[in-house]
């Protein structure tokens, strides 16, 4: 029976979920897969049916930090510009959790836009919500301590998860702050001794 997540997204366009469904091969990942690598030649474009994804970026000297994530029924803009103008890939995606994707080609992702008004509705609004997620990460590193970018971290982590105990290690975390284990591991002690935070093993629950 085929996931119902592109029927709630495009329920005014039965014709449209039946072309991706067509057009598109699914794939199953476990937590830590890679999907998409930097400087990797973008054939098709991901969209999350099931679980949840992480946009990476890497610097030269191999610091990394996250973007953003893609949850269900969402997909990755980076990608998609990538593809439309043939160029190689400026970020990597990871596997956050168990996932289940829809590879759709890119040909036929941009040949929809021209058959399908709700398909370039769907690009559009992806495109503004990354948009507004790589400002607030500007903001946060221009502006903010790395504490306060830590516990927001966490508290996303938390609604992702729709739990207060978030499965992650230091290391984790540091990449996706862009920042070294050290620091966080600091951060994440005084956190704890101010009661905002409970720490275990690979696991941290909020209070």
């Amino acid at each position: 029976m085929q996931n119902d997540i592109l029927s709630s997204e495009f329920s005014t366009s039965p014709d449209l979920v039946e072309k991706l469904y067509q057009y598109g091969v699914t794939k199953t990942y476990r937590e830590g897969d890679a999907i998409l690598s930097e400087n990797a030649s973008i054939h098709s474009i991901p969209i999350v049916m099931k679980g949840m994804m992480k946009v990476i970026r890497t610097d030269e000297d191999g610091r990394e930090i996250l973007l953003y994530y893609i949850k269900s029924g969402e997909s990755c803009i980076m990608s998609f510009l990538g593809g439309m103008h043939n160029e190689k890939s400026i970020v990597k995606a990871e596997v956050e959790e168990d996932t289940e994707i829809l590879f759709l080609p890119m040909d036929k992702a941009s040949s929809l836009i021209k058959e399908y008004p709700e398909w370039l509705d769907y690009i559009f609004k992806l495109y503004h919500k990354r948009f507004e997620e790589l400002l607030e990460i500007i903001n946060a590193i221009a502006f903010k301590k790395v504490d306060e970018r830590l516990l927001h971290l966490l508290h996303k982590k938390s609604e992702l998860a729709d739990s207060k105990t978030i499965v992650t290690t230091h290391e984790q975390l540091a990449n996706e702050l862009g920042t070294v284990r050290v620091v966080v591991s600091r951060l994440l002690k005084q956190l704890e001794e101010a009661g905002t935070l409970k720490l275990g093993r690979n696991k941290i629950t909020i209070l």
